[in-house]
């Protein structure tokens, strides 16, 4: 009995910290209070900023993003949100390569320019083997960040950047 009443006490616990932690949206679904945005919860508009993962040069797995009003200043706006159109994995840097040529259709009609005279690149979220696998996962993120990695300031939508 003491065994399961530990358990709903470290349940409540981890429930208490997610809702704290997580980011406050308002009606409108925008984020108005900087917090934990879970990967399978953004929307497009949603800002935020980089992690220590996503600053290295290795490849990473998301599974939430530190979400702040896109009135701070941030490191990425997402654009776009889509489920793939492929029966099964691709192979190699199939994934990784479909993702970046599906966001890149997507950039100059979000951001107002084409990509090669943007000082915006692409920053493309997608699906591991094992999400595909476990959670069905088919969901391309796409997400824009300034290249000299400056700080974001409100939306870069149509600005032209």
């Amino acid at each position: 009995m003491k065994n399961v009443a530990i358990w709903i006490a470290i349940a409540i616990v981890f429930a208490i910290y997610n809702t704290v932690t997580r980011a406050d949206r308002d009606d409108s679904g925008a984020v108005v209070d900087a917090g934990r945005i879970d990967a399978f919860q953004m929307k497009v508009g949603d800002c935020f900023n980089d992690s220590t993962a996503m600053t290295s040069d290795t490849e990473f797995e998301v599974s939430s993003v530190a979400g702040v009003p896109c009135a701070d200043p941030h490191d990425n706006e997402v654009y776009a949100i889509f489920d793939v159109g492929v029966d099964s994995y691709p192979e190699g840097d199939g994934m990784s390569e479909l993702a970046f040529n599906s966001c890149l259709k997507r950039f100059e009609p979000f951001v107002g320019k084409d990509y090669e005279s943007s000082s915006l690149d692409i920053l493309p979220m997608y699906p591991t083997l094992q999400s595909w696998k476990q959670r069905d996962d088919r969901e391309v993120i796409c997400a824009v960040y300034d290249m000299t990695l400056a700080k974001l300031e409100g939306s870069v939508s149509g600005l032209g950047l």
